[in-house]
């Protein structure tokens, strides 16, 4: 599986929503994008890459575009 679909898989399994809604997705712009929510995607991309990430970097994670800038920092790369 590729890191791309490790990450939208993230957000699937965190909100369950559909894959073709991900990419749009921010921060309370959905229902289940609160704060319990939000430590739920952590968790998931925390487990899917193998990182720990930041206590900075996981309150600054405010939408499906800043994630990917953030995970890069980890060592993650992303095609496409």
């Amino acid at each position: 599986m590729s890191n791309t679909a490790r990450y939208r898989a993230a957000f699937v399994n965190a909100f369950r929503v559909s894959e073709e809604k991900v990419a749009n997705l921010a921060y309370q712009s959905i229902e289940e994008w609160d704060s319990l929510g939000h430590m739920q995607l952590i968790g998931e991309l925390e487990e899917a890459f193998d990182i720990e990430l930041d206590i900075d970097d996981i309150t600054d994670f405010s939408d499906y575009k800043k994630g990917k800038e953030i995970l890069q920092r980890y060592g993650v790369t992303f095609d496409g």
